[in-house]
């Protein structure tokens, strides 16, 4: 099972194995905002509820935390592993302006694509074949791109992801 952390602001700051997030209640540097009632640990003493959305006693703020990382799987997610010439399924990225002739590994300069299509591109640019982007690539943004762990959401995290937006 996993939990959502917030900080005093009510603000996601990642997700954390319930273990982690039962250490943090047990020391008091956390509270549990709701927990999962069907489940729970036993000690020799004590029975508690895994915590499934737990707020950190004090303010924590996480440097950069708006700056989503460039990743492979990222670039995928983000176009929905589809290919941004064609639509076909994608399973590799490519660099809209060749890294031979000054591309970088940006979030504007990398798209989902499909092999075929990658082949057939080579390091050219899209003005040298005559292609088109289906889509302008950009940076994502909101909360389940800027909290680590939140690609598989939990029911009961929507009201506290609604929070923060």
């Amino acid at each position: 099972m996993r939990t959502l952390v917030l900080n005093a602001g009510y603000e996601p700051l990642a997700v954390v194995s319930f273990k982690r997030a039962l250490v943090l209640v047990l020391n008091k540097k956390a509270t549990v905002l709701a927990g999962a009632p069907e489940a729970s640990v036993r000690s020799a003493y004590q029975e508690h509820e895994l915590p499934s959305v737990i707020l950190l006693s004090r303010y924590v703020r996480i440097p950069g935390s708006r700056i989503v990382p460039v990743s492979r799987r990222g670039v995928l997610r983000r176009d929905g592993h589809s290919c941004a010439y064609c639509s076909r399924p994608a399973n590799t990225i490519d660099h809209v302006q060749p890294r031979s002739k000054g591309g970088r590994d940006t979030w504007e300069n990398l798209v989902a694509c499909c092999f075929s299509c990658n082949n057939r591109k080579g390091d050219k640019t899209l003005a040298e074949i005559g292609w088109k982007l289906r889509f302008t690539p950009r940076m994502p943004s909101g909360t389940v791109w800027s909290v680590r762990g939140t690609e598989r959401l939990e029911p009961d995290w929507n009201p506290y992801l609604q929070l923060a937006a």
